[in-house]
C-alpha cells in the first residue's frame, strides 16, 4: 500500500481498534472486503480500515465491493474508483437491478434491497476469495434496529459485531458499532471526505427514518433512553425475561399432565 495515502488521527481511531479487539475480527491471513456504498459511514470505514492497515500487528488485505442498484442512470463508478485508489486498494462492483426485483418480488422495497445488496456482496467476496465483509453499521443503526425489531416482531435482536454465515462461508464485521453517527459526521468532514449522493428513491421516507425519529423525540423527554436502549442489547445476568413460548404440542402435553396428576393421585 502506497506510504502517501490521507491520514486518519490515531485518537478517531480508538473506537474502531477497541471493536476489533474486543470482538476479535482480525485473524493472520484474512482478505476483507468492505461494503462501498459512497456514503458517509461506508467511505469513513474504507479510509479508517486503509489506516490501520499500516500499523496492525496481524496482517490483512483490504478492497472495496459497490453494488450499483441502477436507481439512476449515471453510476458514479469512476468517482468510486478513484476515492478507493486514493487508499490504495481495489474497488469492485456490480449491478443489481433492485427495483425489477423488487417489483417482480413485492413487499417491502428496503427489504428487497438490502437482501439483494447482501447476497451480491457475500457472492462475490467468495468469488474473489475475500473471506470477511466489512460493513458501516453505527451505534445508531444498532440500536434502531434493536427499537425497530422490538416494535415490529417482538424480538430482542439487532446486528452483531461479528456474523458468521453458514450457506456462504463468509464471516460479517461491524467494525464501526461503537461510533455514534454525530461522530461519524464529525469524522467525516474533519477527513475532508465527500460522500455521494445517495440515489435511492426512498432516502428519508423508510421506517428506519421514522424509528430514528422517534428515538430522538423520546430521547428529549427521556435524556437517557438512548443508553437504556443500548445497554438492553449487552446479554446481561441482570435480564429477567419469560420462558421460550411452549409450541402447541408441548402445551397439550403439559395441561394432561397436570390434570392427569389429579386422576392418579385419587385413592
Amino acid at each position: 500500500m502506497p506510504k502517501n495515502i490521507p491520514f486518519v488521527p490515531a485518537d478517531d481511531l480508538s473506537k474502531l481498534w477497541r471493536a476489533i479487539i474486543e470482538f476479535d475480527m482480525l485473524a493472520p491471513g484474512d482478505r476483507i472486503l468492505v461494503g462501498l456504498s459512497g456514503g458517509k459511514d461506508s467511505m469513513l470505514l474504507t479510509a479508517m480500515l486503509a489506516e490501520i492497515k499500516k500499523f496492525s500487528p496481524i496482517p490483512f488485505d483490504l478492497a472495496c465491493y459497490t453494488v450499483n442498484a441502477m436507481f439512476a442512470p449515471n453510476f458514479p463508478k469512476q468517482e468510486l474508483v478513484d476515492f478507493c485508489a486514493h487508499y490504495g486498494l481495489e474497488h469492485y462492483s456490480d449491478d443489481v437491478d433492485v427495483m425489477a426485483a423488487h417489483a417482480k418480488k413485492g413487499g417491502s422495497p428496503c427489504f428487497t434491497c438490502a437482501y439483494f445488496r447482501r447476497a451480491a456482496t457475500n457472492r462475490r467476496a467468495k468469488e474473489l476469495g475475500f473471506n470477511k465483509v466489512a460493513l458501516a453499521h453505527h451505534n445508531d443503526d444498532a440500536v434502531e434496529t434493536f427499537f425497530m425489531n422490538l416494535m415490529t416482531s417482538g424480538q430482542l435482536r439487532t446486528f452483531l459485531p461479528v456474523t458468521p454465515l453458514s450457506r456462504s462461508g463468509i464471516t460479517v464485521l461491524r467494525p464501526l458499532l461503537y461510533y455514534r453517527e454525530s461522530e461519524i459526521r464529525e469524522l467525516v468532514a474533519k477527513l475532508g471526505i465527500k460522500p455521494l449522493k445517495n440515489p435511492c428513491p426512498y432516502d428519508g421516507h423508510t421506517m428506519r427514518q421514522d424509528v430514528k425519529e422517534h428515538i430522538a423525540q423520546l430521547n428529549e423527554r427521556y435524556p437517557e433512553i438512548y443508553d437504556h436502549l443500548l445497554a438492553a442489547m449487552r446479554c446481561s445476568d441482570k435480564q429477567e425475561l419469560w420462558p421460550g413460548k411452549p409450541t402447541d404440542k408441548e402445551m397439550v402435553a403439559k395441561f394432561r399432565a397436570f390434570w392427569g396428576r389429579k386422576r392418579r393421585e385419587q385413592p
